[in-house]
């Protein structure tokens, strides 16, 4: 695996709809930027983008942790996309975050029983993506159905892959749309 950067982006959000948080929201998005190598060709194993999602999954993972500054058992909410530069496929974003990264990612959050949302999408430097997130211990927790987007100005080039996973310690800011509430939730089956 070779990794041309690192970057972790912190999110502490005080107020919203002109009302203030307390505490403040905390989001945390770990991303890598990777060689991609089946960029420029079809390949058909493609089990070199496998293991670099189980690679991924915990290192990124950590770094989202610790740049909260809690415990991994204290997140709340979990995510993950990827972009592909344009001489890759779609396929090989879902190759990183589908089959291996999960585990690890996991073990770095502290636990987790609910699909990690993703996205995925083909791009030039400086693409935008939305990373789906949701509360990892029951996907139906409707107040932390939400998103981080995150960008990177000189990435993906063509030959890359942007890697980014989202933890978060907190909901939206003043959820009032009903729906289960995380203190409602079993958290038996991931969903509720």
């Amino acid at each position: 695996m070779e990794i041309r950067k690192y970057v972790t982006i912190l999110e502490e959000i005080h107020s919203d709809g002109g009302r203030q948080m307390k505490p403040p929201g905390k989001r945390a998005a770990a991303i890598a930027v990777v060689k991609n190598p089946c960029a420029g060709k079809f390949v058909e194993d493609l089990t070199p983008l496998i293991d670099i999602g189980d690679v991924l999954g915990g290192i990124l993972g950590k770094r989202a942790v610790d740049a909260l500054g809690i415990l991994p058992e204290k997140a709340e909410s979990y995510g993950k996309a990827a972009i592909v530069g344009e001489n890759g496929e779609r396929e090989h974003a879902a190759a990183i975050l589908h089959p291996k990264l999960g585990k690890p990612f996991r073990d770095a959050v502290g636990g987790g029983k609910s699909l990690i949302p993703s996205a995925k999408k083909i791009g030039g430097m400086g693409t935008e993506i939305d990373v789906p997130i949701n509360f990892k211990d029951a996907a139906f927790v409707r107040s932390h159905f939400d998103a981080m987007a995150i960008r990177i100005d000189d990435a993906p080039m063509a030959d890359e892959i942007v890697v980014a996973l989202v933890v978060t310690v907190c909901g939206r800011p003043h959820p009032r749309i009903g729906g289960l509430k995380k203190e409602e939730a079993k958290m038996e089956d991931g969903l509720r």
